[in-house]
């Protein structure tokens, strides 16, 4: 099988838990904000200590279900490209602010993700041209979250950028804190991205050991991150790298079931990542049809805060249920050949 053949069945798709770090956490602040920007944006006298208060009540912790609780994608995919510029316009003016840096490079990743790679994927195989377009629209979104993303680590640490190249990764590592773990998650996020839609990408390629390292410090620092983020992470990565690009498909089912555990069984993701990195290869189609109804059955009230992120993982499970003979050979037993016409 070739290195393309093995990333096509590399879906890094971080629904879950690329929207819980969106943006504007706090719902209070952000209406009085958006009434003030453009001032300070125009100002001649922007007031540094002005635009640091403004940076860091929309990058700040604070109450994060105003789109992950919202429960209308179409809704919040329209509102993200526009929060996105908003972002953009004061980094441009405080280029610097940590906080700005991380919030719009993991938005760039979730927007990618969430909706464009996301619907791509599920548009009909004659509309290949339109679905081409659409995921390298979404690798280049990717680059721009990565690139951005790893300036902000370049500030804080300065040479990490270059740091796997000249053998220091793992010093500067060690160095990192937990208010790191965000960065460095959406970094690797955004870079095995990118790759996974263009394995002949070999810049990318010869740096997936680095995106790994990083993913484990974060672990390392905070296993809990995002009710499971990690492992879900981990469990894409290690089904879908090939064999001695450091992938051991001996933690695939561990991670899963942290996952699980970590989510309290409320993340539907979890259950479409294994069904599609574990079970299509695998070409078992009755683990994939459990783990996809297990995703469908979740009620997507009883965690308010990751409603719209199951409702995502949801409508993609209904996909892949009904595009099953995209994947499968025949469906998991003699009887089901019957339906293959179908």
């Amino acid at each position: 099988m070739s290195i393309k053949d093995e990333f096509a069945k590399f879906p890094f798709f971080f629904t879950s838990i690329m929207l819980y770090y969106f943006i504007m956490r706090s719902r209070f602040v952000f209406p009085i904000i958006l009434i003030f920007v453009s001032f300070f944006l125009s100002s001649c006298s922007i007031n540094k200590m002005a635009m640091n208060m403004i940076a860091d009540a929309l990058t700040g912790e604070g109450n994060a279900d105003v789109f992950t609780g919202d429960s209308d994608p179409q809704l919040v995919g329209d509102a993200i490209p526009f929060a996105i510029k908003m972002y953009e316009a004061l980094l441009s003016q405080n280029p610097n602010h940590q906080g700005l840096i991380n919030t719009t490079g993991s938005m760039f990743v979730m927007y990618a993700n969430a909706f464009v790679q996301g619907p791509a994927e599920m548009l009909p195989q004659l509309r290949y041209q339109e679905r081409e377009a659409a995921l390298n629209r979404a690798r280049n979104l990717y680059l721009r979250g990565f690139d951005l993303l790893y300036r902000g680590l370049d500030l804080k640490y300065p040479g990490f950028s270059s740091s796997f190249q000249n053998g220091r990764l793992p010093e500067y590592l060690s160095r990192m804190k937990k208010a790191d773990v965000p960065a460095l998650y959406w970094s690797a996020a955004a870079g095995l991205s990118a790759f996974s839609l263009n394995p002949f990408d070999l810049d990318l390629g010869m740096r997936i050991l680095e995106f790994y390292a990083m993913v484990e410090r974060a672990y390392e620092l905070d296993p809990n991150f995002n009710q499971g983020a990690l492992d879900e992470f981990l469990l894409i990565f290690h089904a879908s790298i090939p064999y001695g690009m450091g992938s051991d498909s001996s933690k695939i089912d561990v991670h899963f079931q942290r996952a699980v555990e970590k989510s309290g069984g409320t993340s539907a993701s979890a259950y479409v990542a294994y069904a599609q990195a574990v079970c299509v290869p695998a070409q078992n189609y009755d683990k994939f049809k459990e783990m996809l109804d297990l995703a469908i059955a979740i009620d997507v009230d009883v965690n308010p805060s990751n409603r719209l992120v199951n409702i995502i993982s949801q409508q993609k499970a209904r996909f892949l249920l009904d595009s099953a003979s995209r994947f499968f050979i025949f469906f998991g037993s003699d009887d089901d050949w019957d339906d293959w016409d179908d």
